[in-house]
């Protein structure tokens, strides 16, 4: 999973329209359909909804020139996190509904609801859409222009320091982690290999893996040296300059939004 870190943030440098479309449009874009999927009413009729907001996404991801396959592993590596809270949801009443029909008895007195699944269908839409806007928003902006355009869009200082400070430091535990993997692979060992004892593998990958903190403290703290030494105090703040929007952004935003707005209200109404 680390390694995809450098992947998405050289697919974020592209040079499709997309890419150069400033990050505060994208951002304003994928809050305000993660807010509109989120505020569908939890009926099963959020399936209109969501197959116009994955039209939307899907041309805006063609726009890209990105493959579906990286698309694709993006869903693979989030899927899980969200997958077991919503399969869960198949065993338990929920306040959604009033009554509850039993399509399938387990021991232990647990029950599979048809209602419940009907309800963990709905929850999945509403998860597929946000996380893919999400994975549309990282693939297309770098995390530097991400953090300037949340801090032109009214971030506090503090927080963008101390987001700043996370991204810098996520890629130094990277560079270390590389390092750690690359030494493992010069002495042909493999945490996998079945002809190895047990207890020695799992031995030399808990070295590993307390080597990788420390490794990775030591270069904070290393880095953090440096930053006093050229000025970095409690009053330092991320400057980020004024930036107006080109015609065709605000053109491109006001029509995203309609759509945005309108593919929900229309929804609700009319079905």
């Amino acid at each position: 999973m680390i390694e995809e870190l450098y992947s998405i943030e050289r697919q974020a440098m592209g040079n499709s329209p997309v890419h150069k479309t400033d990050a505060r449009i994208k951002i304003i874009i994928a809050f305000a359909v993660i807010i509109a999927m989120v505020a569908y009413p939890y009926k099963p009729d959020v399936i209109i909804p969501g197959a116009l907001f994955f039209i939307f996404f899907a041309s805006l991801w063609l726009i890209s020139k990105l493959s579906i396959t990286a698309y694709l592993k993006r869903v693979l590596l989030i899927l899980p996190f969200g997958f077991f809270i919503i399969f869960f949801q198949i065993f338990f009443e929920n306040r959604h509904y009033d009554t509850f029909t039993s399509v399938l008895d387990l021991p232990l007195n647990i029950h599979i609801y048809a209602e419940s699944v009907e309800f963990a269908s709905i929850l999945f839409v509403k998860f597929m859409i946000c996380i893919s806007f999400i994975i549309l928003l990282s693939s297309t902006t770098t995390m530097q222009d991400m953090l300037t355009g949340a801090r032109r869009l009214g971030l506090p200082s503090e927080f963008a320091l101390i987001i700043g400070l996370m991204i810098r430091y996520l890629f130094v535990f990277a560079d270390i982690f590389g390092k750690v993997k690359n030494v493992f692979e010069t002495r042909c060992f493999n945490s996998f290999d079945r002809s190895l004892p047990y207890k020695y593998r799992l031995r030399t990958l808990a070295y590993a893996v307390g080597t990788l903190f420390l490794r990775s403290y030591e270069q904070g703290e290393r880095t953090y040296t440096s930053m006093l030494c050229r000025g970095y105090s409690k009053d330092s703040f991320v400057h980020v300059g004024k930036k107006k929007l080109k015609n065709s952004e605000l053109c491109f935003l006001i029509f995203s939004l309609g759509i945005i707005i309108l593919i929900p209200v229309l929804s609700y109404l009319i079905f």
